[in-house]
């Protein structure tokens, strides 16, 4: 059973009840979840992972600072995250609130590290976004993105 973290920033709380969301998909995907504050892991636990989805609140049109610096840190993991799945989800205070780019750079760090990221041409193509508190689209978008995430996995591990 693959086994994926969620990591995340959250000061509200909206972005703690989207990595909740995202690990009832996981689980109804067939994975395990573990879902941590990015202030309660190490970066040197990410290789323990299969998979590896970051959350955070949108900051001046980028991710939280403590998510930045844990991207940071984990320089002393490069080349030992490579073919990992990684995925990304935001929330914001408005619609034009920088979602897209802050969920952008986090997967801009995930391939710099040989993550792979899997788009959806369904739903929130980049990954899931909510304004304020995730209402019912949210919801559903963050369900998706575990399952996606479970899915993706489980078929690369079959190829492997």
């Amino acid at each position: 059973m693959p086994k994926i973290l969620i990591v995340y920033y959250s000061r509200t709380g909206n972005t703690e009840k989207m990595a909740h969301l995202i690990a009832e998909g996981l689980k109804s995907g067939c994975a395990e979840a573990d879902v941590r504050k990015v202030e309660d892991i190490s970066v040197e636990e990410l290789v323990n992972y299969d998979g590896i989805i970051v959350g955070s609140p949108v900051y001046y049109g980028s991710m939280a600072s403590p998510i930045k610096k844990f991207f940071d840190d984990s320089i002393v993991l490069h080349g030992k995250l490579d073919g990992k799945v990684g995925a990304a989800f935001s929330s914001s205070a408005n619609i034009a609130g920088g979602n897209e780019t802050a969920i952008m750079d986090i997967i801009k760090a995930m391939l710099i590290h040989g993550m792979i990221v899997w788009g959806d041409p369904k739903g929130d193509h980049y990954g899931p976004v909510a304004i304020d508190a995730p209402d019912e689209r949210a919801q559903k978008q963050c369900r998706r993105l575990g399952q996606r995430v479970a899915e993706l996995i489980i078929m690369l591990q079959g190829k492997a």
